[in-house]
């Protein structure tokens, strides 16, 4: 056994799919149809983790997870149908550990809960990590595109990973300054977008570091458009 989850959807069909598909991996799947279920079943059974539905028909679940903070650190992952990417951060700030977006593939579903679980359990980061045509390699602190290596500072390098690995999540330019310069860092948050520029400019077509209107930046986790 894996442990248990705690599914949090008032739509029966997507609860019932997520459960079969966790179920399948060894996890042990309890399922909520409202938030104040979900923070009972929480209390009453401490899962490892717990996937929680932005939309419920009582309190929302930006409202459950800054409950459940307030006395856990239990992962959580959010499922939300809304556009907007400020609800994606505005749930990732509030303490949630990434978010998948309806529809979803429940085996990414799957593979989201299973690195959830890695970072929490404290797995080591991988020494080498991909990102379309470019690999960082964390142990020699190099990057190379189709294997020839780039000239990168710290600040890019790490920059760089940071994003790397958080492939296709919106990350605010306070999540990327916490992340990569520190909590204790005080400057101009346009520092983020300088070291974007430079970091997009060394690496050319081979990667994709979007920009999300009024939030941040996005490392997309798919292949360079061409």
């Amino acid at each position: 056994m894996e442990g248990t989850i705690v599914v949090v959807d008032d739509e029966a069909n997507i609860a019932d799919l997520v459960g079969m598909y966790l179920e399948r991996e060894g996890f042990r799947v309890l399922k909520a149809a409202t938030g104040n279920v979900g923070i009972e079943a929480f209390q009453t059974h401490r899962p490892r983790l717990i996937v929680l539905d932005v939309g419920l028909p009582d309190i929302d679940g930006l409202e459950v997870c800054k409950r459940i903070r307030q006395s856990s650190q239990v992962p959580v992952i959010f499922l939300t149908a809304r556009a907007e990417e400020v609800d994606r951060v505005l749930g990732l700030e509030l303490g949630a550990d990434d978010y998948v977006t309806k529809p979803f593939s429940p085996a990414e579903l799957v593979a989201r809960v299973k690195a959830v679980l890695r970072r929490s359990d404290g797995a080591p980061a991988p020494e080498v990590v991909q990102a379309g045509r470019v690999t960082i390699d964390t142990g020699r602190r190099e990057v190379r595109v189709d294997d020839a290596a780039l000239d990168f500072t710290t600040k890019e390098f790490d920059l760089l990973r940071f994003l790397a690995e958080r492939p296709g999540l919106a990350l605010s330019r306070q999540q990327i300054l916490d992340g990569v310069w520190g909590h204790d860092w005080f400057g101009d948050a346009r520092t983020v977008d300088v070291h974007i520029a430079q970091v997009r400019k060394k690496l050319g077509d081979a990667i994709d570091i979007t920009t999300v209107r009024s939030v941040g930046y996005r490392l997309e986790s798919g292949s360079p458009r061409s």
